[in-house]
């Protein structure tokens, strides 16, 4: 089990946050909190600032002005002892390829001081989360990506950690080896551990409790994802058309558009204010571009991040 030690206040917390390399602002006075036992994602493009935000929270990079406070312990003042309380999964897990996955997680036992008598049950949990204990003698370096990353995974957990700081886990994997990762995130959780996890894949967000969008270093937005998601409902448009890259296009010069993307051959519309479908097929027609349908729209995280990002290119 993770650690007892209670939090009257959020298990995490980013006070301007800031972290430059030379000229280049890579984290902008972020700021947000994570309660205690909660899922809590951070999502934005490559560049945006998540792998960023979770090194610093994990003690590895200091923040050039700001802090976090991760289970009580500034990671500007004290980043030694931030790792005491946490498992930093990073995109490049140290695991050992001429070790077997046991000896692999018997390592990190070690390196986490894990009593001798508590190591077997762990190990046995994590099994069965995982499913690699019928791999327990196989060469980590003789698995598959998928399987690594659940190793990884259980090595970054045996100490059960207060807090778990995942850097896009699921990156590169196989569908059915990211659904089992985010299996055995959600039983940590549900067993009383805070996890933060940043990910690219926006449908893997909205399993979160919350989620804070992240733009060029920034904070977009950070709401709960059905939060997110019904601030574009009434202004979010499905629409198929015979040109749809000609179609989005002339969308996205229209001033009532918000924001316009391709969807395989239908376009996702969101608009400044709802009821605007006849003005768009209007302007489509104009252009020689004949509309087939047009439907509203049951928003995804996806279509929420590129009207946010859209909106904050436009200005």
């Amino acid at each position: 089990m993770p650690s007892t030690t209670l939090h009257s206040g959020p298990m995490v917390a980013l006070r301007d946050l800031t972290r430059r390399f030379g000229g280049l602002t890579a984290l902008d006075a972020l700021s947000f909190e994570v309660a205690p036992g909660e899922l809590f994602g951070v999502v934005g493009p490559d560049g945006s600032g998540k792998t960023t935000t979770l090194r610093m929270l994990a003690g590895v990079l200091r923040p050039t002005s700001g802090d976090a406070i991760v289970a009580g312990t500034s990671v500007a003042r004290e980043p030694e002892r931030v790792k005491h309380h946490i498992a930093y999964m990073s995109q490049r897990f140290g695991l050992y390829g001429d070790l077997t996955v046991r000896e692999n997680i018997e390592f990190y036992a070690d390196l986490y001081q894990v009593p001798r008598r508590e190591r077997e049950p762990r190990m046995k949990r994590l099994y069965e989360f995982s499913s690699l204990g019928a791999f327990e003698a196989r060469l980590a370096g003789k698995l598959s990506g998928g399987m690594k990353q659940k190793l990884s995974l259980c090595c970054a957990l045996i100490h059960e950690p207060e807090v778990m700081l995942l850097d896009e886990p699921t990156f590169g994997v196989d569908p059915i080896s990211r659904r089992d990762l985010w299996l055995i995130v959600h039983e940590m959780v549900a067993r009383g551990m805070t996890a933060v996890v940043s990910t690219s894949y926006l449908d893997e967000a909205e399993r979160c409790d919350r989620v804070a969008m992240l733009q060029s270093g920034r904070l977009a937005a950070l709401d709960t994802p059905a939060a997110l998601q019904e601030r574009l409902r009434g202004r979010a448009l499905v629409v198929d058309t015979d040109a749809p890259r000609r179609a989005v296009a002339i969308l996205r010069t229209q001033p009532i558009v918000r924001s316009a993307a391709l969807f395989g051959t239908s376009l996702h519309v969101t608009t400044s204010r709802g009821g605007l479908g006849p003005a768009l097929v209007d302007a489509l027609a104009e252009a020689g571009i004949s509309v087939r349908a047009m439907r509203a729209l049951d928003p995804s995280l996806e279509d929420v991040f590129i009207d946010l990002t859209s909106a904050t290119d436009a200005h």
